[in-house]
């Protein structure tokens, strides 16, 4: 698989620095999930879709020199990332080149599991959930964090262009293979397979132009937006000008502009 089909928005530089600004967006959210669950030192954590690591490096400290995480995902770009980050703060940091339909993970080998945003893109999250459930010990406990409702994605005041193409990348979602909304069946999928649900949480984001909420979006328009035209989903000029009314908004005093509704799902193995 190339690194542009890795991921939706490709594995590159400019993805990195945009997975950077969308990490320290959601960082605190990630940190409370694993507070929940009670990961902590000498455990063994699998990042399912680590990316180019930027919560791996967090769970890897937290996990101390005697634990270690285990890091899966199928760009070699993101994973030599970690191990270059591994590397440098001398972190106990495993990394495996696969898909998640191919990872290799040994029975009754996990403390935990945390992954964000990585079921939605896979035709059969329970089938890749069964495999993680099979690798946890008894009392393992995953902290999924996924999207629960795209669709609350919407900008007040409303601007068309900017609205349509909103709605062009939903549309897009739902047409894939995945399930954009995963995270609203995950409460039915996870006690189907052993898993007692302990806790769930929404959780929203209200962005103005004055921060950094308002730049996760920004960045994700500005480079999805763009590949919704050789998808037949919008044109060029409708892209130009959905970025336009982005700027304009930007200039009305008390524009507000929310986030897609995630919820978090912390489960333990019975």
């Amino acid at each position: 698989m190339t690194e542009e089909k890795a991921y939706i928005l490709g594995a590159d530089a400019e993805e990195l620095h945009r997975l950077g600004l969308q990490h320290q967006v959601w960082a605190s959210e990630a940190q409370n999930g694993w507070h929940t669950a009670q990961f902590n030192i000498g455990q063994t954590i699998l990042d399912l879709g680590s990316g180019p690591g930027f919560c791996t490096k967090e769970l890897a400290f937290l996990v101390g020199k005697k634990g270690k995480v285990i890091a899966v995902d199928r760009s070699a770009y993101y994973l030599q990332f970690i191990q270059e980050v591994a590397k440098m703060h001398q972190l106990n940091i495993e990394t495996q080149l696969s898909d998640f339909d191919g990872m290799q993970l040994a029975p009754n080998s996990l403390d935990g599991m945390y992954c964000r945003w990585a079921l939605a893109w896979v035709p059969n999250p329970k089938e890749i959930l069964a495999k993680v459930v099979a690798a946890l010990k008894p009392g393992g406990r995953m902290v999924i964090q996924e999207y629960y409702d795209w669709s609350t994605h919407q900008t007040e005041p409303s601007r068309p262009v900017l609205s349509k193409a909103i709605a062009a990348a939903l549309r897009s979602f739902k047409e894939s293979d995945g399930e954009i909304d995963i995270g609203r069946e995950l409460p039915m999928i996870l006690p189907e397979l052993g898993m007692k649900v302990t806790n769930m949480r929404l959780m929203a984001k209200l962005a103005t132009p004055q921060d950094a909420n308002w730049e996760w979006p920004r960045s994700f328009y500005e480079s999805y937006f763009p590949r919704l035209v050789p998808m037949n989903y919008l044109s060029t000029a409708e892209v130009e000008q959905a970025l336009l009314e982005l700027d304009e908004l930007e200039q009305v005093q008390g524009a507000t502009l929310y986030c897609p509704t995630l919820i978090e799902v912390v489960a333990e193995k019975v």
